[in-house]
């Protein structure tokens, strides 16, 4: 197994202790990017997370934003972009030869948020093939013999290996939660339509959603008041435990977080309680196959016409389940979506959350496969903001991730619940280990 973390540039790099020394002087942006590229060269030829990898440009706007007025609460921050979102000063290929010499005009609107905020783009991160099931070339940061997840498995282990404070992912099915969960760090995926999506490759887009990955809540919260300045405030006091269809998937590692986030909020003040699964909410998890089968072959298939030699078998094979989804299928598909939509208000009245499996387990070993989107596919369905909080080690030392689920337009609260959870369990803040002068040592971020 090789450890996450370690060298000359810190694990735990924190957001929002690089913006508030970059604020107060203490740090400049050059210093911040500077730790970050030496983070990616001591890594990433194991870890292989950044498929655009140039420091120069990264470099050249840390410099540039050291010489101008503080622009916002993301002033000189680094932040990682998925290859499936558009950046104008770098290639977005989609995870796929059919893009290898795509340059977007402009950037996506969640990127020009970020920018406008003062943050500096570091480079792209690794995507599947088109944010599908055809795994990247990235590895586990905590053991390079296991998957990363998928799809926005470059975002996620470059944050969890300390390359970057923060990264931006997508999720269709599972695709920020469940890489979040295997890597061992905050995965959020926000509720659906919050974050505009202009600029972001499409795959089914009654689900894509932007999402984005970090080592501390209150990361999250940044950056959410940066790409939905309109979410509103909020706190989550009364979290249900609730079984799903799909419990008996979960292994005993899962179950053992489950069980240790439960007593970890309890002890924390949350109130907790027990909801049964609505019968309203029966067969979404097949629903949210058929919508995004469908959607990616519309959306996708008429690359089949003069690519599909391109085309992974794993992609052709998702197009082609999508094919076989009849109109009055994906019709039906739709109506159970909107009514279980409907239906969420009166399932969770009275309660803020709830916690629910994100994964099956630890990352399973090899690289043939991303894992299993299974615990995700609902709660996407049903564009619930979510997110997966670190809760533990498996039997194999690996991380092992639970999902908390919120009611949609309450993200802010969804976010500090899973603080106080990731507080409550002990979770260490990481060090920034650098300071002005020299990069090594430091303070506290």
């Amino acid at each position: 197994m090789t450890p996450a973390g370690g060298g000359s540039s810190p694990l735990g790099i924190s957001l929002s202790g690089l913006a508030a020394r970059i604020r107060a002087g203490e740090l400049s942006a050059t210093d911040a990017v500077g730790a970050c590229v030496e983070r990616i060269a001591e890594r990433e030829a194991d870890v292989r997370a950044w498929v655009d990898w140039d420091p120069g440009p990264a470099l050249a706007d840390a410099r540039a934003r050291d010489a101008d007025a503080r622009r916002g609460p993301l002033h000189g921050v680094p932040v990682g972009v998925k290859d499936m979102i558009d950046t104008a000063d770098r290639p977005t290929r989609y995870g796929s030869p059919i893009f290898a010499d795509r340059r977007p005009a402009s950037d996506a609107a969640c990127v020009a948020a970020l920018r406008a905020a003062g943050a500096v783009v570091l480079g792209k991160t690794a995507t599947t093939e088109l944010a599908a099931y055809e795994p990247a070339s990235t590895r586990n940061p905590h053991d390079l013999a296991r998957t990363p997840g998928g799809s926005s498995s470059g975002s996620a282990a470059a944050v969890a290996d300390g390359m970057t404070p923060i990264a931006l992912g997508t999720q269709t099915a599972g695709s920020v939660v469940r890489p979040a969960a295997f890597c061992g760090v905050l995965g959020f995926k926000p509720t659906f339509g919050l974050v505009d999506r202009t600029g972001v490759g499409a795959q089914a887009p009654s689900l894509d959603t932007v999402g984005w990955f970090a080592r501390r809540a209150e990361d999250l919260a940044r950056v959410l008041d940066v790409l939905a300045p309109g979410a509103p405030p909020g706190e989550a006091t009364r979290v249900a435990i609730m079984p799903t269809p799909h419990d008996a998937e979960a292994d005993a590692d899962e179950q053992a977080a489950l069980a240790t986030a439960a007593g970890a909020l309890a002890d924390a003040g949350v109130e907790i309680c027990d909801l049964a699964y609505p019968s309203e909410w029966e067969g979404l998890t097949e629903a949210q196959i058929d919508v995004q089968a469908c959607e990616a072959a519309l959306t996708l298939g008429p690359l089949r016409a003069e690519h599909e030699a391109q085309m992974s078998a794993k992609l052709l094979g998702l197009l082609a389940e999508g094919d076989a989804v009849t109109p009055p299928a994906y019709a039906a598909a739709l109506a159970r979506a909107r009514a279980a939509a409907a239906a969420l208000p009166a399932v969770m009245r009275g309660v803020d959350a709830l916690l629910v499996p994100a994964v099956r387990g630890e990352a399973p070993e090899g690289l043939e496969s991303t894992g299993d989107p299974l615990f995700c596919r609902a709660w996407t369905l049903l564009g619930a903001p979510a997110i997966a909080v670190p809760a533990g080690r498996g039997a194999h030392g690996m991380p092992v991730g639970v999902q908390l689920v919120g009611r949609p337009g309450a993200d802010h609260a969804l976010i500090g619940l899973a603080g106080r959870l990731q507080q409550a369990l002990g979770e260490t803040p990481g060090r920034l280990g650098l300071t002005p002068a020299s990069r090594g040592g430091g303070e506290p971020a």
